[in-house]
């Protein structure tokens, strides 16, 4: 099982940090992720590959005012 903030999530299948987000609802674009304690860069997201130890810390960015 792989750690998203802090709370355990199964992780199906092999597949890509971009393909993690998208499937838990996050926009790309609004995030920042830190894998295993390393700032992933959004460029990244697509080729990096995430594995049951993984350790996520996924902050999403809101807009207002």
């Amino acid at each position: 099982m792989m750690t998203v903030n802090g709370v355990l999530v199964t992780l199906d299948a092999s597949m890509s940090l971009a393909d993690f987000l998208q499937s838990q609802g996050y926009i790309a674009a609004r995030v920042a992720v830190e894998r295993n304690g390393e700032i992933i860069p959004k460029a990244s997201f697509s080729e990096t590959m995430l594995s049951e130890e993984d350790v996520l810390e996924i902050v999403n960015f809101m807009g207002g005012g």
